[in-house]
């Protein structure tokens, strides 16, 4: 008779724990945001037992703090922020979800899910959208400062020796034969991959694009 396999006995904390999201933002001018909802997912083919630790247990209710989810199922956590003070905007906390098999006590699972107060949702969205200004900024100078770093005493400017050198060495990459062609007189050490090609490929294209803006 063949043997029955048996399932691999788990070792204590090396079990992916899903949750979502994995970060809880409250907002204390936003009432609504002051109730929010953990769902831990369950992926795997056993019931596993919950339970969920707080840095801050004074801040928070969280309603089910320990249960089961079924095998290839969810349950929502809801945690509610019953602290809404300015004295913790800006304060990291941590929740802990543990899980474990229900027949075992050890915790086969660990995941952390960070928790925020801030003051204001409008002033949050503002500093992101800022800081995504200034990365997008940084990003266009990082390509095109070529083309804003000519000396005034031009009437008209062209790219720099550098640039046409390295578009060429591109251009030489491209052409060169890719490994795995046998019928070619060129040596197997310049044989390029197709990776390879494909960062030439890309190099040239920001070379174009600062050639066209030149």
């Amino acid at each position: 008779m063949p043997e029955q396999k048996r399932q691999p006995e788990l070792v204590e904390g090396s079990l992916p724990v899903f949750v979502f999201p994995t970060e809880l933002i409250f907002y204390a001018d936003d009432q609504s945001t002051h109730k929010q909802v953990l769902t831990l997912y369950n992926p795997y083919e056993f019931a596993l037992k919950f339970k969920v630790l707080c840095t801050a247990p004074n801040k928070y209710v969280v309603v089910d703090a320990a249960g089961a989810v079924k095998p290839q199922c969810c349950v929502d956590i809801v945690i509610r922020h019953r602290d809404v003070r300015a004295c913790h905007y800006g304060v990291i906390d941590k929740f802990r979800l543990q899980v474990s098999e229900q027949s075992q006590r050890k915790a086969l699972g660990r995941k952390e899910v960070i928790a925020t107060l801030l003051p204001s949702a409008k002033e949050q969205q503002q500093k992101e959208e800022e800081e995504k200004r200034i990365k997008e900024h940084l990003v266009e100078s990082v390509f095109f400062e070529q083309a804003s770093c000519q000396p005034e005493h031009r009437t008209s400017s062209g790219p720099s020796l550098l640039t046409v050198f390295l578009g060429i060495v591109c251009i030489a990459a491209l052409m060169l034969p890719t490994l795995g062609e046998m019928e070619s007189v060129v040596p197997l050490y310049l044989h390029l991959s197709v990776n390879q090609k494909l960062v030439a490929a890309y190099v040239l294209g920001l070379i174009t694009m600062v050639i066209l803006r030149t």
